[in-house]
């Protein structure tokens, strides 16, 4: 597992996007949320343990040669239990995330502004 930099690390921290939930960049450079609400991670864990189910159903009933419309059912669940963990991912950066950033000012706002509107595109697709 990658090292999460924090501000008591005696590497350098590398900055964020502007994220007011403090994203960092760690060494691999890959970014990580700190102060994760352990309630909602374990929630959205258990629905993707879930959603992994769900595909290893799929991957069985297209070895089976399972009728189409059924597996074209099953295909719209796993999209909607998708969309509900983003959903989930949503209010909770809008809530802690963007609240924060847009309080801070112009300086975290405008690059938090741009991140939620391409967010919200993602989505919508």
């Amino acid at each position: 597992m990658p090292e999460i930099l924090t501000p008591e690390s005696s590497t350098e921290e590398l900055s964020g996007p502007g994220c007011g939930c403090g994203v960092q960049d760690s060494l691999d450079g890959d970014r990580h949320a700190i102060g994760v609400d352990p309630a909602i991670k374990d929630r959205n864990l258990k629905r993707l343990r879930r959603i992994e189910g769900q595909v290893r159903g799929l991957q069985k009933m297209v070895d089976d040669d399972r009728y189409c419309a059924d597996i074209m059912t099953q295909i719209s669940s796993v999209h909607e239990a998708l969309r509900a963990v983003g959903r989930e991912l949503m209010r909770n950066h809008l809530k802690h995330c963007a609240t924060s950033a847009i309080r801070a000012g112009n300086v975290e706002a405008e690059p938090m502004y741009d991140e939620l509107i391409e967010m919200m595109y993602k989505l919508s697709r």
